[in-house]
């Protein structure tokens, strides 16, 4: 386990427009606000497309992350997530997880990690700036090259 106590920043209500690709807006709400680091309490959102990560094929290693994705639309969403900053690339790294209905097939759900998506009519969203400490994401060797969550104290989150 590890932990970090936050130092917090801002706090911004953020609405996605109908027609828009989810990261896309996500990473331009970031430049233009010069968020860096932080955490998604919530959104509720409406994706007339998404792809989140899963499998209906056989899985060989079942404690190996899954890669793959499974491709949905006209779903209703309620997800969070956090966003660490990757000084190398200059960009954000977002990791959002949704719980998704199908609204055409009795709200049938599906939950798991957002890869793509398109807002279907609107997307709502708490975003809370973490100014300390920068936040990181770091591939772990010893389990799957997972980009893990770290905490880097002292670090300048600029």
């Amino acid at each position: 386990m590890r932990s970090h106590e936050l130092t917090l920043g801002r706090r911004f209500a953020v609405a996605f427009d109908h027609g828009e690709d989810f990261f896309t807006a996500l990473t331009d709400f970031c430049r233009a606000n010069d968020v860096r680091h932080g955490y998604i309490p919530m959104f509720i959102a409406g994706f007339s497309a998404v792809d989140v990560v899963g499998t209906c094929g056989k899985i060989d290693d079942v404690d190996a992350p899954v890669w793959s994705s499974v491709h949905l639309t006209q779903v209703e969403a309620h997800g969070g997530g956090t966003l660490a900053y990757d000084h190398a690339h200059d960009r954000i790294q977002p990791h959002i997880h949704v719980c998704v209905g199908l609204k055409h097939h009795s709200a049938t759900g599906h939950t798991s990690h957002l890869l793509a998506a398109r807002v279907q009519f609107l997307t709502e969203m708490i975003v809370i700036e973490v100014t300390d400490p920068p936040l990181r994401r770091e591939p772990d060797p010893n389990l799957y090259d997972v980009p893990l969550l770290r905490f880097h104290p002292g670090a300048t989150s600029t």
